[in-house]
């Protein structure tokens, strides 16, 4: 089958679908499709729709075309996660399509038919199709498979999911090649991942503000841990200075003073304990396993950061890009089924990702721009209770500690809803770049413990917290109210009068918002446990930056035929030798470290990289 322009056009033109009436769609979703309309109607060809995480933006998509497309159209995804999304949401053959979820189309004997372009599509796959759903590098990434066989007239509309990538160079390759095609951009932050902002005229912004107000996200609090006084050690000399809580909120601007922050223990301590006193207030009384994101500065903090987790009994792991893909699926899957209270990610479970238990956010690395920031928060704006506003399982918390000076990017991120103000000139000039990670390919040593940091202590007696959006508590019963009767329940029948619903509602809020930092128990075999698991991995992490150093392939033997190590591969080897070397510096005999104490433990990874500085001295004479 090969349809026309012309038969498209018809299509989307005359399918009359229940839109502007359709109380099922959200309002972003009804008031984005009439802003596209309108702009597209006046001669417009490139806009650019701000929706925020969790309020339709898969919906608003699949509606776009109706009424503006005169041709076949093609919906381009950032990642293969939002693709299916967004091919399960188009296709009328499943119980999950949203024309059918929501009423919005009740004919489907002409269509819309789609093509998913994926690795095994093929040419004849496209003439057919009222829609191309694809992700971008499976478009310009295919050694010329589509783009070059293609007119450039094909697609009459080009719909850009997360629109802030649309700098990159395979989206500019694509919108060169289809110069008359109509473009609109959807994404949550007005910015790309450069800082400038998303090309195109801006022509419709949901509030994120109103998205609370109508229940569609979680209500959202920053909650910072804020130390009386701070004790640095600065350098190898062990010179350490006592701050004072005025001195860290000045230093913090400084990025060598929050990168010391992000890498120091105990103020690692302090995040992982309010993150989990938040997520224990939002368990009690509820049915829902609410669960915590954290976002680390490498795989070697995040190990770090799992393990304070792990021991305070918490069931925790960590993800990033470098595990095998497997790993990541069985990961994802432990916390989609509840088996995890923790997920710590590196610039991992980004856009697309959709798990609405995740609760608390927190935030361990010093983010330098907005827009990884609110990517990252967005993982936490998706409510567990639908059209249920105000409900206690729909709020969520961002948890940090001072130091990291995140909460100007809090600050940034509320000024997004102000659309006549000019955003601060930091968003377009700052960088963001994490620190280099162990196993880097850098001959560089790359230590995996931090010089710059808290060496004795910090104090601990306030948060400083601050609700992204101040709803007076009056408001809430006649909208709970509202929404019990929009599910067919009298409240009054049920007992449930405002001065009731009030007090309830008061007290749950109230409980939401602990006044000072709790420490939480920490029994001293199961930290032990975690530093042994987390030594081992360190351990590890040199010896890859080691074979690194000296130029073995991980893989190979050369270290073994020269050395006289019994080992199947130069990594093992290393490794092995790591490991005897550790030993000698604790004076533990191999094959003991099941009996080694806490003390032990730690004097090992404390002098970790000085013991990996003689391994790789010893392994270039070996090899010499």
């Amino acid at each position: 089958m090969t349809l026309s322009n012309s038969d498209i056009a018809e299509f989307f033109t005359t399918s009359a679908p229940v839109i502007a009436s359709n109380d099922q769609l959200r309002d972003p979703q009804r008031d984005g499709h009439a802003a596209a309309v309108r702009y597209f109607a006046e001669g417009g060809t490139r806009a650019v729709e701000r929706i925020p995480v969790g309020c339709g933006k898969s919906g608003l998509i699949t509606l776009l075309p109706f009424g503006i497309a005169r041709g076949r159209v093609l919906v381009i995804a950032p990642n293969l996660t939002i693709n299916k999304q967004l091919v399960t949401a188009f296709d009328a053959s499943t119980p999950k399509c949203f024309y059918r979820s929501f009423g919005v189309l009740n004919d489907f004997t002409s269509g819309p038919w789609i093509t998913a372009l994926d690795a095994s599509a093929n040419q004849s796959d496209l003439p057919g199709a009222h829609v191309v759903v694809t992700n971008i590098h499976q478009l310009a990434r295919q050694g010329g498979r589509w783009l070059p066989t293609l007119p450039d007239d094909f697609f009459d509309l080009i719909i850009n999911d997360e629109g802030h990538h649309a700098a990159a160079t395979s989206w500019v390759e694509v919108f060169a090649k289809f110069p008359r095609a109509k473009i609109i951009s959807l994404t949550a932050t007005p910015f790309r991942a450069d800082n400038q902002p998303v090309e195109g005229d801006p022509i419709f912004s949901y509030p994120i503000a109103t998205a609370i107000k109508k229940g569609y996200i979680t209500f959202i609090t920053s909650i910072n841990v804020a130390p009386t006084k701070l004790t640095f050690c600065y350098g190898d000399e062990g010179n350490t200075k006592e701050h004072s809580l005025e001195e860290v909120l000045r230093l913090r601007e400084r990025t060598w003073f929050s990168k010391g922050i992000a890498l120091s223990e105990p103020c690692n301590v302090s995040i992982v304990d309010a993150s989990i006193q938040m997520m224990e207030n939002l368990r009690e009384g509820s049915q829902i396993k609410h669960q915590i994101i954290a976002a680390a500065c490498s795989i070697d903090h995040a190990r770090r950061v799992r393990a304070l987790y792990q021991e305070r009994g918490l069931t925790a792991a960590e993800i990033h890009s470098r595990m095998p893909q497997a790993e990541r699926d069985r990961i994802r899957q432990r916390l989609e089924n509840g088996e995890l209270d923790v997920i710590v990610q590196v610039d991992m479970l980004g856009e697309g990702f959709d798990h609405k238990q995740l609760s608390v956010a927190a935030v361990f690395r010093p983010y330098r721009s907005l827009s990884p920031y609110i990517q990252f928060v967005g993982r936490v704006m998706r409510v567990n209770r639908p059209n249920t506003i105000g409900h206690p399982d729909n709020r969520a918390a961002i948890v940090s500690h001072v130091g990291l000076n995140i909460e100007k990017l809090w600050d940034d991120f509320k000024l997004i809803d102000e659309q006549d103000k000019i955003l601060v000139e930091a968003w377009l000039n700052s960088t963001d770049t994490p620190p280099a990670r162990t196993g880097s390919t850098s001959t560089t040593r790359v230590p995996v413990n931090a010089r710059l940091r808290v060496e004795h202590e910090q104090i601990l007696d306030q948060f400083l917290t601050e609700d992204y959006l101040d709803v007076p508590l009056e408001e809430l019963p006649d909208r709970v109210i509202d929404a019990l009767r929009a599910q067919g329940i009298d409240p009054d029948a049920a007992g449930l009068d405002r001065d009731i619903l009030i007090a309830l509602i008061d007290d749950r809020r109230s409980a939401g918002h602990p006044d000072t930092p709790v420490a939480q128990i920490v029994q001293p075999q199961a930290k032990r446990k975690a530093r042994r698991i987390l030594l081992a991995e360190r351990t590890k992490s040199v010896a890859k930056r080691i074979c690194d150093a000296v130029g073995l392939s991980l893989a190979g033997k050369k270290l073994i035929a020269r050395g006289g190590i019994s080992a199947k591969t130069d990594l093992d080897a290393t490794i092995r030798l790591m490991n005897v070397a550790i030993d000698d510096h604790v004076g533990r005999p191999t094959g003991t470290r099941s009996d080694w104490t806490i003390e032990e433990i730690n004097e090992a990874m404390d002098h970790l990289d000085d013991i990996g500085d003689k391994v790789e001295a010893d392994i270039r004479t070996r090899i010499a």
